[in-house]
C-alpha cells in the first residue's frame, strides 16, 4: 500500500513506521528503506541518485534522518549528498571518500543508464553521472546499536559482496535488511576483484541463524519470507561441499561464485 504517488519512486508501506522506497524503472530494481522512530529516523541506503530521494523522505517524516550505508556501491549511495548524517562501515570509509579504485567511471555510467523502463528526470544524464563521494559522519562496526527512540537497530558486518557490507536488524519488529548479501530473482555476485566468496558464504551462514519475521533485500522482490534464511543455509552447505578447492590448515578457498535464490 502506498500513500505517495511519484514519477520515479514507488513508496510501499511495510508498517505505519517503515517504508520501502523503490526504483522499479531501473533494471536493478533498487530498494531503500526508511525506518521511523520517536526521536529520529534511519534511511537504509539512498538508491541510484537518478532522482531526489529526499523529496520522498520529506513527505514521510520531519525527524532527523541518519543514513545507514549497507555498502558503498553506486546504486546504494546515489542520494547520500542530500543528507547530513552518513554512517558507513569502517572498511569502506575510503571508498565513500575517494571512490572504488579500479572501477571506471565509464562502467558506472554504462550500468546506471541502461535498461531504464520509465521516463527519467530531465536533469539526469548518464553521460555525466558521477557517484557520490564524501566523508562519513561516523563509522560502523559489527555489533553497533543505533537507537531511533523506540526502535533499536543492530549492525552485522557481513563482508563478501564487498569488504564493508553490513546487514541491519530491526530488533523491535524483527525485520532483517540484507542489502546485497541476500535477495531473490537475480544472482548475488562474488567474483569481482573487490568481492570475497569465502567471506560471502560465512556471512550468509551467520545471518541464516537469526530469528526474524521478514527479510528485505535491496533488489527485486520486496519482502521475503524468513524461510529464505534456511535456503541460504542449505546453499552455503552445498557450496562448501562441492566447491572447496583447498581445505586444510584453517584455510578455505572457493571457486568464484554467483548464487541465485
Amino acid at each position: 500500500m502506498s500513500r505517495i504517488k511519484d514519477r520515479w519512486f514507488t513508496v510501499e508501506e511495510i508498517d505505519p513506521k517503515t517504508f520501502a522506497i523503490s526504483e522499479y524503472g531501473h533494471w536493478e530494481k533498487v530498494h531503500s528503506f526508511l525506518l521511523i522512530g520517536t526521536e529520529k529516523a534511519a534511511l537504509i541506503d539512498t538508491g541510484l541518485g537518478i532522482d531526489n530521494i529526499k523529496r520522498i523522505t520529506d513527505q514521510l517524516t520531519d525527524l532527523p534522518i541518519v543514513v545507514i550505508t549497507t555498502h558503498v556501491h553506486a546504486d546504494h549511495i546515489g542520494g547520500h549528498g542530500r543528507y547530513d548524517t552518513l554512517l558507513v562501515h569502517h572498511a569502506e570509509e575510503d571508498w565513500l571518500i575517494n571512490g572504488i579504485k579500479g572501477l571506471s567511471i565509464e562502467q558506472i555510467r554504462k550500468d546506471i543508464g541502461r535498461d531504464i523502463t520509465v521516463d527519467t528526470p530531465p536533469e539526469f544524464n548518464p553521460n555525466t553521472y558521477t557517484p557520490f563521494t564524501g566523508k562519513p559522519t561516523a563509522l560502523l562496526s559489527d555489533g553497533d546499536l543505533i537507537d531511533l527512540g523506540d526502535r533499536l537497530l543492530s549492525i552485522f558486518h557481513t563482508p563478501g559482496h564487498s569488504p564493508g557490507h553490513i546487514c541491519v536488524l530491526d530488533n523491535d519488529r524483527e525485520y532483517l535488511f540484507t542489502g546485497d548479501l541476500l535477495y531473490t530473482d537475480t544472482p548475488i555476485y562474488a567474483f569481482y576483484p573487490t568481492t570475497d566468496p569465502v567471506a560471502l558464504l560465512d556471512s550468509l551462514e551467520r545471518i541464516s541463524y537469526l530469528q526474524v519475521q521478514r527479510v528485505f533485500g535491496s533488489h527485486n522482490t520486496l519482502g521475503l519470507d524468513p524461510s529464505i534464511l534456511f535456503e541460504a543455509q542449505d546453499a552455503v552447505y552445498e557450496l562448501r561441499r562441492k566447491d572447496v578447492v583447498r581445505h586444510g590448515t584453517g584455510t578455505h578457498t572457493f571457486k568464484s561464485i554467483s548464487i541465485q535464490f
